[in-house]
């Protein structure tokens, strides 16, 4: 007698969001100081996304974090649209995170300041990043 599989579990199981709720991190004075939820949460989790070079600590998944390092010595032609569809592509991996949008970059001489808006379940905020070339 072969065993009869029921292997239709989609019926069986709810999905909850997970809570935004996490600790606030005091990055000048590395400690944690208490906790925060909802767009502050969010805000904190685009400023560590934005800080973890993607696929560098075995730590992170390799969703987490953004790939900026091999930008570096590559004209500016080529750096400002990886860096729009790299930061898009890291950000949006927090489920958070409904879009990206509205880039603004000032380059000077070795370095660029991009700045962009981040619409998040929350609310929208923005957000700038220093990248060196």
């Amino acid at each position: 007698m072969i065993p009869v599989v029921n292997d239709d579990f989609t019926n069986d199981f709810e999905y909850d969001e997970e809570i935004s709720r996490t600790f606030k991190l005091d990055i000048d004075m590395n400690s944690i100081r208490g906790n925060i939820d909802d767009l502050e949460a969010v805000k904190q989790s685009i400023y560590l996304i934005l800080s973890i070079e993607r696929y560098r600590h075995i730590i992170y998944s390799w969703n987490y974090g953004v790939e900026l390092e091999d930008l570096f010595g590559m004209p500016v032609s080529y750096v400002l649209p990886e860096l729009k569809r790299r930061i898009s592509d890291a950000l949006l991996q927090d489920t958070r995170i409904q879009g990206v949008s509205d880039f603004v970059f000032n380059v000077d001489k070795s370095k660029v300041a991009v700045s962009f808006k981040v619409g998040t379940i929350f609310g929208e905020l923005q957000v700038e990043k220093v990248v060196s070339i």
